[in-house]
């Protein structure tokens, strides 16, 4: 069993002493300490807290604010700042609710996207640019640990996997792999799991629902452990269903419809040195947000022979991680969740930003 799920009413404290920032009444603050474990630890806390606070800053933005626990650290540690903190799932919005309710209108809470922030600025006052934006993508522990909200193969529930699951619009993972033809699902787990057995995948989920609906995560995890698993061989470090209910969280989703149209637009929400830092868990993701930095850092599209610029492309990042931020030994002995986390973190450079 994991250190981290042994841990109950201190795994916060704990977190706290290998991270040398022992802060004694954190651990209810975290943890909210009600029998059951922690919600949701922040993962690269310090680093994360560190590249989003911008020197002087006062106004910020959590366009993931999940559990509440980046959001409250930043606001212990600067009394003056602001938070806007944004999440798409009604769940997180009223856990951080509770997680951040002493810190009183120092933080405002609003469900929906993070692609959406302009409108969210407009809905609560506050001036269209701001000092600092996070976003921690993926999925949060208490959204994978409970079993009804069908995001993980690891307990057995409806097979959901909505970050919005109170939108009775929005297809769920069942209608997905019910209803999409067997190229779409070739198509999805290629390009967003990066599933090397797409086809067979595909192939299996189609002639099982032949025969019965899938209506459930253990259903699909057995169908995806019968067509994958290699006979003979040894199960792989990785389950055979991992990649393919990652790609059907982010089809249900739209995530990258998402992150690619705040990839696009986020400067322009940024006050001159503001910073942008952005937690990633899958290559997908970093990818993305590794070439936006980029774009708009050196973005000049004259051909490469031209003795100088004349497309006249204005820089508006300075990326200020050279390499991704990776979490230390310690916090993964702690947070195993936390083990394929990258932050990346830039700065906005000139007026027009």
């Amino acid at each position: 069993m994991k250190i981290a799920e042994k841990l109950i009413g201190i795994e916060w404290i704990v977190y706290e002493i290998l991270c040398g920032r022992f802060i004694a009444h954190r651990g209810k603050t975290m943890s909210q300490t009600t029998g059951d474990k922690a919600w949701h630890l922040p993962v690269l806390p310090d680093e994360t807290i560190d590249g989003w606070h911008r020197e002087g800053g006062t106004t910020f933005i959590d366009g993931t604010v999940g559990g509440g626990g980046h959001t409250a650290m930043l606001l212990e540690r600067f009394p003056q700042t602001r938070v806007l903190g944004i999440d798409r799932d009604r769940e997180s919005i009223e856990r951080a609710t509770q997680t951040l309710e002493r810190f009183g209108e120092r933080v405002i809470l609003r469900q929906g996207s993070y692609a959406d922030i302009p409108e969210h600025l407009a809905a609560v006052g506050w001036s269209d640019k701001v000092d600092g934006i996070l976003l921690d993508l993926g999925v949060n522990s208490h959204q994978l640990d409970e079993a009804e909200r069908g995001f993980s193969f690891l307990h057995d529930g409806p097979l959901d996997m909505r970050f919005q699951s109170d939108s009775a619009a929005q297809p769920t993972a069942a209608d997905i792999v019910n209803q999409w033809s067997e190229r779409d699902l070739v198509k999805a787990f290629r390009e967003w799991g990066e599933e090397p057995q797409a086809k067979r995948a595909a192939r299996a989920i189609i002639e099982q629902r032949k025969v019965r609906p899938f209506e459930r995560t253990g259903e699909l995890r057995d169908c995806l452990h019968q067509a994958l698993y290699k006979p003979k061989r040894k199960r792989p470090g990785i389950d055979p269903a991992t990649l393919v209910f990652q790609a059907l969280r982010i089809a249900v989703n739209r995530e990258f419809d998402h992150l690619e149209t705040f990839l696009t637009h986020f400067p322009e929400w940024l006050t001159p040195g503001g910073r942008i830092a952005v937690i990633s868990f899958h290559s997908l993701e970093d990818r993305r947000v590794k070439q936006a930095f980029r774009r708009f850092t050196d973005g000049c599209t004259c051909p490469s022979d031209f003795p100088m610029c004349v497309c006249g492309f204005v820089p508006q990042l300075k990326i200020l991680t050279s390499k991704p931020i990776r979490p230390s030994d310690e916090e993964v002995e702690v947070n195993s969740r936390s083990r394929s986390s990258k932050l990346r973190v830039a700065e906005a450079v000139n007026e027009s930003a």
